[in-house]
Formats: structure tokens, sequence, C-alpha cells
């Protein structure tokens, strides 16, 4: 039985032409704020820790609040965009984020920056999801393909921007504080975004209401936090037992979660969270090359940067300029794997992506290898072109491919899912990766940076190189073709 979609719920019969393309870029500059301020204060610790006196586990949290924040509550706004109508989420999410920034900027102590970070996460949670929605319905299928990849293309090169810019505001001191423009400069974007939104984003709603009990909502986000504390915490602590006794629990929780909501799918209901979705091959598909490139380049940049600035002896401004050759192959091979290789050769975008992005992993290692504080920052800089050439190929394309067969009905649900696993795939990365890369530097019988850093770099780079094989034949499960036509659902 062909789909039905209540059309008067969406605006993709009113809003065509210049309109349409002004409401997405309204969306993407939201978009691109959020996604920078994800890791924009990873250089900046150092000077927060010296002005506001913040301990490790400060700084820690400082780090983890946001992400953890985002991930618990992300699918829950995606949702509640779909009950309560998506543009006025967004909004809400927008004035939300942006006043969290501004409060974060001018916290006076390090415990009130956690908290404030952990609240900017939550704006964030309502306000990203109604961003692939909106996509959805605003583009008919045979005309997502572009501004899908906008969006995947935007997000991988504003979050290897984020420690760039964050480099020059700290180094630029300004108004005599070098870390509070970090997250004041989302002030100015916020109220840009805000103005755009309101004028320009059309509203929309889901065709059926989904179920927003509270019980399902706590039960989530409970088994969320469960799972991701410990996974954040584990190395910090040093691993003791309670944080396998909690990642199990949380996953019991999960599990029971998941049980219910495929019950109540069953009955006819609609449940938080559409679990149906991953019998579809290509959501499925997508979903794990997506889990797989996160948890690499999550893991990738925190140990390239550590490498650089405690193993080389790099500045600060230094260490946040490194990403610009990756940032910038980033941006064109994003552009060029959307428009012109992904329509040509389909799904082996992927695969090709995968491939250089390997490359330039074992590239990158040997340069590692015979690297010393001395080393000039030009020998890394072809590796990191083709690291980016790689990421650019698979972050762009990825998007279409994975919502290429969703329902317009079912955009809330998948949007969720498809940021909650990014989302996961960065703690997971971490914490898993993290563990591994200080382990091995704290085996090394020298006291020499660059040989202490080094090595543990280098075993990092070695799995990232063999997790893009996992992405490669996970990505044999998308969609042959790039999606250029209507897609009729069943």
């Amino acid at each position: 039985m062909a789909l039905t979609l209540d059309t008067s719920r969406t605006p993709t019969d009113t809003l065509t032409g210049r309109a349409r393309t002004a409401a997405l870029i309204s969306l993407l500059l939201a978009s691109t704020m959020e996604l920078m301020d994800a890791t924009i204060v990873n250089v900046a610790l150092p000077t927060i820790e010296a002005e506001l006196g913040a301990t490790g586990v400060q700084l820690q949290w400082m780090v983890a609040a946001y992400p953890l924040a985002f991930a618990v509550a992300l699918v829950t706004g995606s949702r509640l965009g779909d009950a309560f109508g998506r543009k006025r989420l967004f909004v809400a999410g927008l004035v939300g984020f942006t006043l969290m920034s501004a409060a974060c900027g001018l916290a006076p102590t390090a415990a009130s920056l956690v908290t404030f970070r952990a609240l900017q996460g939550l704006g964030a949670a309502a306000m990203i999801p109604q961003v692939m929605s909106s996509i959805q319905v605003l583009y008919a299928p045979h005309e997502r393909a572009k501004a899908m990849g906008a969006f995947s293309g935007l997000a991988g090169l504003a979050t290897v921007l984020g420690p760039v810019l964050g480099a020059v505001l700290t180094e630029a001191d300004i108004a005599g504080s070098s870390w509070r423009p970090v997250f004041l400069v989302n002030v100015p974007l916020g109220l840009l975004a805000l103005v755009a939104a309101l004028r320009l984003i059309p509203e929309s709603y889901g065709a059926r209401r989904p179920d927003l009990r509270v019980g399902s909502t706590l039960t989530l986000g409970l088994g969320l936090l469960a799972v991701l504390y410990p996974l954040t915490m584990g190395r910090e602590e040093g691993w003791p037992l309670w944080v396998f006794a909690l990642m199990a629990l949380g996953a019991g929780v999960l599990v029971r979660f998941a049980v219910r909501q495929h019950r109540a799918e069953v009955a006819g209901g609609e449940p938080l969270l559409t679990l149906s979705l991953y019998r579809n091959r290509a959501f499925a598909g997508g979903s794990t090359v997506l889990l797989v490139l996160f948890v690499s380049m999550a893991a990738y940049f925190l140990a390239q940067t550590v490498y650089v600035q405690a193993g080389l002896g790099w500045s600060v401004l230094k260490a946040g300029l490194v990403s610009v050759p990756f940032a910038l192959t980033t941006a064109v091979f994003a552009g060029v794997g959307v428009t012109v290789i992904a329509p040509r050769i389909g799904r082996r975008v992927m695969s090709l992506g995968a491939g250089v992005l390997a490359v330039g992993a074992l590239l990158q290692a040997l340069v590692v290898h015979g690297a010393t504080a001395d080393t000039s920052y030009w020998w890394f800089v072809p590796t990191l072109v083709v690291l980016g050439a790689g990421f650019g190929l698979m972050v762009a394309p990825i998007g279409m491919f994975t919502i290429s067969e969703v329902p317009v009905e079912r955009a809330g649900s998948a949007s969720g899912l498809f940021n909650t696993t990014t989302q996961l795939a960065n703690a997971v990365g971490i914490a898993l990766l993290g563990t591994v890369f200080f382990e091995v530097a704290s085996r090394q019988a020298t006291r020499v940076p660059a040989e202490v850093f080094g090595p543990a770099f280098q075993v990092v780079l070695l799995v990232v190189a063999a997790l893009m094989v996992v992405a490669a034949l996970a990505s044999r499960a998308l969609p042959e073709a790039a999606p250029a036509e209507p897609v009729e659902v069943h």
C-alpha cells in the first residue's frame, strides 16, 4: 500500500525557489554555530584552567557536559518538533543555545561553566534535529541530494574548523580575556540566525503525533546517561568496577526501552524511537558507516591535539592551525563528492573515501614515526590533505544515501537517530581509543615528549585505517545509485 502523507502539515508545496534556499541557509547557519561549538573549547582549556583555577575533572566535564546533554536529549527534541512544530522547537532551542553561550562566556567559576555547557547542550538538542527534519519536508525526494550534501559537508567542515577558530580567538586575547570570546562569538551569530529563522523558516509538523509520555523520555535519557557518563569519565577515574557496572545497567535500561518501543509500534502507536527504521537496509548501512567514521575521527582529533601540543611542543595557535589543510580539503571534496562523484559512481564514493582516508592515516603514521620537536609543520600538510579528501568524500554523501528511502513522516525519528549516532560515536571514540592512546603513551620508557606521544598517535592512526575497511564494507548496504529520482515508499 502506497504511503499517503498529510500534506497540510508540510510546506513542500508552498515554499520554493529563493525563499526555500533562504530558509535552508538559515537552518545551516544555526547548525554551523552549534557544530563548531562542540570542538571550539578544546584548545582553550589550558587558559580556562589558569584563569578559573579549574581542576582536571572540571576541565574534563567542560568538554563532556555538552555532548552528554546533547545526546541524552536529542531524540526527544526531534520528536517534540514533530508534535509541536519544527520551527517552534528550532527557535526555542536557538534562543536557549544563544543565552547559554553568553552565560558560558560570562561564567565566574569553573563549576558554573560546566553547568552552562550542559544547558547549552540541551538547547542544541532542541535545535539541531529540526534542521534535517525541515530539509526532509522542504525538499521532495528527488531534490534532497544537494541539500543533504550541504548539511553533511558543512557538519564535517564546521567540526574541524572549531579548533582553528578557538585557537585564533584564544590567541587574540580580546578585551583582556583569552577564552571568553570562544563562547561569546555565538551571541551575534545566534541573533542573526534567530532573525532569519523567524522570517524565513516555515512551520511544519510530523504527519502523526508521536508518543511523548514522560516515562519513555526519562527511560531513554537515563539509559543513555548511564552508558555515556562512564565512557567519558572512565579513563579519568582509572576504570574502576563501578564504571562497568553502570554501563551494564545503562545497557539493560536501553534494551528494556527498545522492547517497549517496539511493542508500541507493533500495536499501531507512534513511539518516541522508531526502531523499524533499522529494517531499512540503506538506513542501517548508512548508520553503521556514520558510527565507524565518527568513532575514528573523534579519536583522531583528540590524539592529534595532544600529540602536537604535548609531544611536539606546538603553541595553541599552531596546534589549531594544523586543521586548516584538513578543513579546506574537506570542503572541496565534500562538494565534489556529493555533486560530481556520487551521481557518477553511486555508493562507491563511500568506499573510495574510506580508502583515501585510510591511506592518509597510514601516511601520517609514517611521518609521525620519524618526527621530532624540530620537524617542520609542512611535513604533515600532504597527509592532512589526503585525510581531508577522504573525510570529505564520506561525510557529505552519507546523509543523502542514509535517508534516501526514509518516509517523510519518519523524518523526525530518522533525524534523531542520525544525530544521536554521531554523538554516541564521538563519546565512544574518545573513551575507547582515547584510553588506548594514553595507555600506550604511559608505557613508553623514554621521557622525550615526541617519543612518548608519537607511538601512541601511531597506534590510533593504524586503528583508524583498519576501521575504514569496516566502513567500506558497511557501505555496500547503501543504495547502489545516488538518490536522483523520487522514491515511492510502500
